[in-house]
């Protein structure tokens, strides 16, 4: 184990209160893509096949980010009844930091490449049947309620217990990455009273939305495995649910569609339909909460540049990718809101 782990990594220690033993380990190996988490692979001698994940030893974060393997874990057992055989199994697991392990997970590994890394084509007929794919496993999810069907919000509880409506969730969700900007000093494109006025603006919105269901909200290409021939590829694993909470289904089509426009995925939206047994349909004011939930994401995506410390190329690059989409989002909930030009953020009024 010396030789393939620092002393200084949980890992041993995760391991060994698994009564795994060097000899039981055909081999290790770290995962990277993943932007909070240390993630590792552990292949057993006898065919088992886990990936490990422990939290980072620093502190600076975002609030949201409290205990997040808290919320990973309860993703992963709310999909495993929904989700099929793409949605990793929990193997065994602890959430509390203080513990002689420290916190972990160990659940079991998914086959296949990141999405983006595969990059199947219209040529092949791949992305057309990964979409519609994607999107019966998406409305699957979307489907499952959570044990408490009053509560809204991150399972780990950063900002209190879970809220009995979903605008009181959603309203301390970017009451908090608004703060994260003020506390460091975050560069965006208004000024955070501005953007917070114009977010409260639109949250009655919100109160269309009854039932807290299971939104992953971090559906990139990196977190969608997929494994299989060319003509013949499916998903092989959703994974990284971290970022989930219960709330709005709707949220989920941000990552779903980054910095595009979920309207004109038709395969998804058809799988999607077919998974979740109802077609989406776009009311002005789902596309306002749309717009809330986009202007959130992205203010997450700028606000994390500075804790994390990603330097100032990474932070301009990040900035000039992200600050238009945050601007264009942030118009779309002016627009759906019908909200005075007075308090729009960037108006000379």
């Amino acid at each position: 184990m010396s030789d393939q782990a620092s002393a200084a990594s949980p890992l041993p220690r995760v391991l060994d209160a698994l009564g795994v033993g060097e000899r039981d380990i055909a081999s290790i190996a770290p995962l990277t893509g993943g932007t909070y988490n240390t993630v590792t692979r552990v292949t057993l001698a006898d065919g088992r096949d886990w990936v490990v994940k422990t939290p980072p030893p620093h502190t600076a974060a975002l609030r949201y980010e409290r205990d997040l393997l808290v919320n990973e874990v309860a993703f992963y057992t709310a999909a495993a009844r929904a989700g099929g055989p793409a949605i990793p199994r929990v193997v065994h697991s602890e959430t509390d930091p203080a513990a002689p392990t420290g916190a972990y997970l160990v659940m079991t590994a998914r086959p296949g490449r990141p999405w983006h890394e595969v990059s199947p084509t219209a040529d092949d007929g791949d992305e057309s049947r990964l979409r519609a794919e994607l999107g019966r496993i998406v409305g699957q999810l979307h489907a499952t309620t959570g044990a408490a069907p009053s509560g809204f919000g991150y399972p780990a509880e950063p900002f209190g217990p879970l809220a009995p409506t979903w605008r009181s969730a959603f309203t301390a969700m970017t009451e908090a990455v608004l703060a994260d900007a003020e506390t460091y000093r975050a560069r965006l494109p208004y000024p955070v009273g501005d953007i917070r006025t114009l977010l409260a603006g639109a949250a009655p919105v919100l109160d269309e939305v009854t039932r807290p269901a299971l939104v992953h909200f971090d559906l990139w290409p990196g977190n969608l495995l997929v494994t299989g021939d060319p003509g013949a590829r499916t998903i092989g694993g959703v994974i990284d649910g971290e970022r989930m909470f219960w709330g709005d289904p709707v949220a989920d089509f941000v990552s779903l569609a980054l910095f595009g426009d979920i309207e004109r995925d038709r395969d998804f939206l058809a799988g999607y339909a077919e998974g979740s047994r109802k077609s989406v349909e776009f009311t002005d004011a789902l596309r306002t909460r749309y717009a809330l939930y986009r202007s959130y994401l992205y203010l997450i995506m700028l606000v994390e540049t500075v804790p994390r410390g990603v330097g100032p190329e990474a932070a301009d690059e990040t900035w000039e990718l992200v600050a238009p989409h945050l601007v264009d989002a942030l118009d779309a909930v002016h627009l759906g809101a019908g909200i005075s030009c007075r308090t729009h953020p960037g108006s000379d009024d």
